[in-house]
């Protein structure tokens, strides 16, 4: 049987990049990658199903999975994790310099729905004690005004969020509007240095190493998508998929932890990886599948319906197929 032509939409991440090359591919399939912005790939896999797999957005999918109308499914592979303490950014001279300061605040977002804003409100309603409807809520682009929610919202009752057409997030925190913002792109100005915008943790790293000691939660911002229609036709590609994700991001792993040569530019990694990132995360400190990342995904689905990203309560197993829910082990 000849090999099944498929199309993968994906960020060029060093842990997926042996598939883009070809040198990881998953059995019987003719995979033909290409990488985009995620913002792009997001969109157009959202709005057209251009691609027959994709990356997308943790926020976005589960939203859609949660109504019932996903024209996918979902593949436990995780291309992108970050801890999001580092996205919340205050006015220098405002009234934000803890976060039981958030409380009672202008707080904005992208979009309502965006997957690290739902992280970052969880954290806020867990850990800091500040409920979703103590805070006055904004969403509009944080560099340009006009962006749109993607995701259909269900709020829950007491939340204030108002959409904002004509000023940026940022300009509105700078027009005094705004106290803060929550962001997984980092605002313009902040990359700039402008003086007036800080974020509300500098030492960001502290503080999140803190937050999943306590918490065990690794924010997992993406996931992978396949059309349901190319699922339905060939159920047994997804767990092949899955198996070439699996060796790709081993073989990455192998990059990072080489000592005979710097594979990728960046000094200790090699030590970094190894005292630090096993230390807190055992041996596969990047984990795809359910059980290995159970505890954040729980979090997640809990923080989203919370929320009124998903239209229902959601456990793990009900956002990917039978078919990938249990990886083979020798």
């Amino acid at each position: 049987m000849a090999d099944i032509p498929l199309t993968l939409a994906i960020f060029d991440y060093d842990h997926v990049r042996d598939m883009s090359t070809g040198r990881v591919k998953p059995e019987g399939i003719d995979l033909t990658v290409i990488n985009h912005d995620v913002e792009e790939i997001f969109h157009r896999m959202m709005f057209g199903q251009e691609f027959d797999v994709s990356e997308i957005s943790m926020g976005m999918s589960t939203s859609r999975v949660s109504q019932g109308d996903a024209p996918f499914v979902l593949l436990p592979i995780f291309p992108s994790r970050v801890f999001r303490l580092s996205s919340i950014y205050v006015r220098a001279d405002g009234p934000i310099k803890t976060p039981a300061d958030l409380k009672g605040k202008r707080i904005g977002v992208p979009e309502w729905g965006q997957t690290a804003g739902i992280y970052t409100r969880g954290w806020m309603v867990h850990q800091a004690g500040v409920p979703l409807k103590d805070v006055e809520w904004f969403q509009s682009g944080i560099n340009d005004p006009g962006r749109q929610e993607a995701a259909k919202l269900d709020l829950p009752e007491g939340v204030n969020l108002t959409v904002v057409t004509d000023r940026s997030l940022t300009q509105m925190m700078f027009d005094g509007d705004l106290d803060a913002a929550l962001s997984a792109r980092a605002p313009r100005a902040f990359l700039d240095k402008d003086p007036r915008m800080v974020r509300l943790f500098p030492d960001y790293r502290k503080a999140e190493q803190a937050y999943f000691e306590e918490t065990g939660i690794f924010p997992i911002m993406h996931t992978v998508a396949m059309r349901r229609d190319v699922f339905e036709k060939n159920r047994w590609a997804a767990m092949n998929i899955m198996t070439a994700f699996e060796e790709a991001k081993r073989r990455s792993r192998d990059r990072i932890l080489n000592v005979t040569a710097s594979q990728i530019g960046v000094p200790w990694l090699n030590h970094d990886a190894e005292q630090v990132n096993r230390s807190l995360f055992g041996d596969d400190w990047w984990p795809y599948g359910i059980e290995g990342s159970r505890i954040t995904l729980e979090a997640f689905l809990q923080y989203g319906y919370e929320q009124g990203t998903l239209h229902k309560k959601m456990k793990p197993e009900d956002l990917f197929p039978e078919e990938v829910q249990h990886h083979f082990k020798y």
